[in-house]
């Protein structure tokens, strides 16, 4: 069954371009650990991504973290077993991300940090897939509105008054929080790791705030003249990290050692209140979502260098897989509905999943879409559910996961 659906598509203009260069580490392993070789052999002991006591796996190894923040009651929904395990209780989160292998529940007390347990090493020819027990690792003294972005290598908290912090992952990994490392300044939205360097928008005073780029340590490796005006919203692609602007979006990009800033501006005045402040899409994906008011949802092609807006109904929740995979909108009227982002047409639709009142344009916790490269995942709070989607067979439900709390926040891990 299809709906009638308006279509409204635009391009992003030529985008400027500035560049900078840097020295940067050579290529080491896992978290920039390189692997240790046996006395009188250059053979590794461990493949890149090892850690002690876990297992490789054949295939991508995904989990769900859930949470109801009022009770407190978190469980991890393994993909692959369809088991849900429980965990310690955390009320009270605020908002719950992921960097693919550690959960961070932001609190007002602090984030509270869970390891999934399964997690993705990448070398680009190549990955290994992991899977290990779910463990505590501790808490981050934080705001209650702190920024959490993460790497292999390292994790960086950014509080409301601006101040950043970062941390080892590898503490992380043996569960355990470890010594904060500072860094200078003071940085308008998060301070994102990226290329072995970490990306800040440092407010200089001027009201907009320029990017820097700083190494693992703090130390400043080098500014630039790229700025980005009433920053909101971020995201890592493989084609760089993605910034939200007043007028677009600004991607940093490396190569060999030369980092470039490039603007990706709207084509033309779009509203303050539709405006990608907030950003989704597939791990690994270099296609991104956002909202675009209550009844739109920006899709960003950063390979193109492209913006199209994708007209809709209601907007609750808006997520793709990429290049050739559906937009696929979860909207008030309680169904998931897939869109082909080229026409705005919409191509298939699910019974309704979700029952009760559903805000468009929610934020906060409730019902979100998470992807991976074959399936969809939607929670369903308030039936205590989570809903597996075949989006590449007309969003076939392939599996339904009954629970017993509400999963009002959720990510998937393993990725």
């Amino acid at each position: 069954m299809s709906l009638f659906v308006r279509r409204n598509v635009t391009a992003g203009a030529p985008a400027a371009l500035l560049t900078l260069t840097l020295l940067t580490a050579g290529c080491t392993g896992e978290g920039g650990n390189p692997s240790t070789p046996k006395a009188g052999s250059a053979t590794p002991t461990a493949p890149h991504g090892h850690v002690e006591g876990a297992r490789e796996a054949a295939e991508q190894q995904s989990r769900l973290l859930l949470n109801d923040p009022t009770t407190g009651d978190t469980r991890v929904l393994d993909l692959t077993t369809g088991k849900a395990h429980e965990t310690s209780p955390r009320a009270g989160a605020v908002e719950l991300t992921t960097d693919g292998r550690f959960g961070y529940f932001r609190t007002a007390d602090g984030i509270r940090v869970l390891d999934g347990g399964t997690w993705t090493v990448d070398h680009g020819d190549h990955v290994h897939y992991y899977r290990a027990g779910i463990r505590d690792v501790g808490r981050l003294p934080a705001d209650k509105g702190a920024h959490v972005r993460g790497d292999t290598a390292v994790t960086a908290v950014t509080g409301e008054d601006g101040r950043a912090v970062t941390y080892r992952r590898t503490a992380f990994e043996k569960h355990r929080v470890g010594p904060a490392r500072p860094l200078p300044g003071k940085h308008a939205g998060a301070v994102v790791p990226y290329a072995e360097h970490l990306l800040t928008l440092t407010d200089d005073g001027t009201g907009t705030p320029e990017v820097t780029v700083h190494t693992r340590d703090g130390a400043r490796a080098a500014s630039t003249d790229a700025t980005c005006e009433d920053p909101k919203g971020d995201a890592v692609t493989r084609r760089g990290v993605v910034l939200g602007c007043a007028d677009g979006a600004l991607l940093i990009s490396e190569d060999d050692g030369h980092f470039t800033a490039e603007r990706i501006p709207y084509a033309g005045d779009v509203p303050a209140d539709e405006r990608a402040v907030s950003f989704r899409h597939r791990a690994g994906s270099d296609t991104l979502t956002a909202h675009a008011g209550d009844r739109a949802v920006w899709v960003l092609d950063v390979t193109e260098r492209t913006w199209t807006r994708v007209e809709t109904g209601p907007v609750v929740a808006a997520n793709t897989a990429g290049e050739g995979s559906p937009l696929l909108v979860l909207e008030t009227d309680g169904a998931l509905h897939g869109y082909d982002v080229a026409t705005g047409e919409e191509t298939a639709r699910t019974e309704r999943l979700l029952t009760g009142e559903h805000r468009a344009g929610a934020g906060g916790d409730g019902p979100v879409v998470e992807n991976d490269r074959s399936r969809a995942y939607v929670n369903a709070p308030k039936d205590r559910r989570v809903y597996e989607i075949d989006y590449n067979d007309g969003l076939r439900v392939a599996r339904t996961f009954d629970l017993d709390m509400e999963p009002r926040l959720m990510v998937e891990t393993g990725r």
